[in-house]
């Protein structure tokens, strides 16, 4: 998104400005905003997270034998770099909560792997307080992502799983784990239900699974070009400081 620079010898003069110099008391007739549509990258981003959920659930759960550690890493380590690109096109959106929201999860999803492929000592409990911290994250951005159901929904079953995964790292305790496990699955279900409600969304222009927008979020579908438009320039990008 780009704004075009006044012309050089728009305006009025002003008495009070010092010599040669020359400002002009209204710049809207004169600009201009470019905006470049791209196609939301939020579906990629949710079936990313429901297959890394999945795979390290089913660990968790003992579907796999513990020497399948490093095996479940390198199958969640693309979701890493999947999740990061889905942050970036979000920001080129101007989408900051589901930009955020994306870039945290692919910053999990990186440490989880290599722990798993190193083997640290002690890196269950590293992994444990990491994912206390998700949990204090997570609570901060439910609170904000209400218009946003779809995000706020995988948010809200994402909590129990941070606070479970990070119970069990720090005390060991097997029914946590396995716990955590299950919340994994579920996780992965209602990620998976978020991705396909948008794709279908997407490609029949219209709501076709129920996906619960509110506010903001309802109208940025719903509405039409002028309410899209509406306090553009006081928005990131185009204001001078963020």
């Amino acid at each position: 998104m780009t704004a075009a620079s006044p012309a050089a010898d728009g305006g009025d003069e002003d008495p009070a400005a010092p010599p040669g110099r020359r400002f002009e008391p209204d710049l809207r007739p004169m600009t201009r905003i470019n905006l470049r549509p791209i196609a939301s990258p939020m579906p990629l981003g949710f079936f990313t997270i429901a297959i890394a959920s999945v795979m390290t659930g089913c660990l968790q759960l003992g579907l796999f034998d513990e020497a399948a550690r490093a095996a479940v890493a390198f199958t969640v380590l693309p979701a890493f770099v999947l999740q990061l690109l889905v942050s970036v096109l979000a920001f080129g959106a101007r989408d900051v909560i589901a930009a955020t929201l994306m870039a945290v999860f692919a910053g999990s999803w990186l440490p989880y792997a290599l722990v798993m492929l190193s083997g640290v000592p002690d890196g269950l409990q590293v992994l444990g307080v990491f994912n206390l911290a998700l949990l204090c994250f997570g609570a901060l951005m439910t609170a904000v992502t209400g218009p946003k159901r779809a995000l706020w929904l995988v948010l809200a079953v994402s909590l129990p799983r941070w606070a479970t995964t990070g119970l069990a790292g720090v005390t060991g305790v097997e029914w946590l784990t396995r716990t955590s496990g299950a919340l994994g699955l579920v996780v992965a279900v209602v990620a998976m239900y978020t991705a396909f409600a948008l794709m279908l969304e997407d490609m029949r222009s219209e709501q076709v699974l129920p996906i619960g927008r509110s506010g903001p979020a309802h109208l940025a579908v719903e509405g039409d070009l002028s309410v899209q438009l509406r306090n553009l320039e006081r928005q990131a990008g185009v204001r001078r400081t963020l």
